[in-house]
């Protein structure tokens, strides 16, 4: 499939998108600042990364255009409220711009739609010198689950709702963008992640409403598109 050129024009347009990400528990110290010299030669948006090593991306991508995020009660969400807030504020203070939140997914199948509030509300209200996007984690959740937590990120309202974290049940899908497209305020934005590895996924993922990509393959994405042109 071709490029879509009315949502992708250009190869910059296409990299601005991408948080370029590497979340494996695995990840070294290596792995890590190639991470950043990728997302500098291939203008990406941002990297994402666990907050243990936001020190070393901070150091290296210093005064570039690229953007430093992490992760929030990451993969699980099961953390404590004042767990959350000070993972927050320290991975604002080491330097993070971005933060990416794992809702409490056992509060949302219990219903307790306050918890959620007031958790989100927290983290915002101490960190709000960052931009926040909520992962709500669309594989576990009913369409009706997911709409009842789009309700509280709109009253919440975050820069993004974020689909998964790439490591629970599956990832994003068209159908889930366009599901919460429904239901989200106009001004907050969707980010698709987990499982994208393909242009054809992200020009799709796009069209139907996503405004910020996550994937550990932008690389590899950016490339196909240059072989698209080349071809085309």
């Amino acid at each position: 499939m071709g490029i879509e050129r009315d949502m992708l024009a250009s190869e910059y347009e296409l990299a601005s998108l991408i948080d370029h990400t590497l979340l494996k528990p695995e990840a070294s110290r290596q792995e890590i600042l190639r991470l950043c010299k990728e997302a500098l030669n291939y203008r990406f948006h941002s990297v994402f990364l666990l907050p243990c090593y936001l020190p070393i991306a901070v150091k290296k991508l210093r005064k570039t255009p690229v953007t430093v995020g992490t992760v929030i009660g990451f993969p699980l969400g099961g953390n404590s409220t004042t767990t959350k807030i000070f993972e927050s504020i320290d991975s604002l203070r080491q330097g993070a711009k971005e933060l990416d939140i794992v809702i409490n997914i056992g509060a949302l199948k219990s219903g307790d739609f306050t918890y959620l509030e007031r958790e989100l509300k927290g983290i915002i209200s101490k960190t709000p010198e960052c931009l926040h996007k909520v992962i709500v984690e669309v594989g576990l959740l009913t369409e009706e689950e997911l709409k009842r937590v789009i309700e509280v990120v709109n009253r919440v309202k975050p820069a993004f709702v974020k689909t998964s974290t790439g490591l629970l049940a599956r990832g994003a899908q068209v159908g889930d963008v366009v599901v919460i497209r429904n239901y989200l305020h106009p001004d907050i934005g969707i980010k698709a992640s987990g499982g994208i590895r393909t242009l054809q996924q992200v020009t799709q993922l796009v069209e139907a409403g996503a405004s910020r990509i996550g994937t550990s393959t932008g690389v590899e994405i950016i490339q196909e598109y240059r072989r698209n042109l080349t071809s085309g």
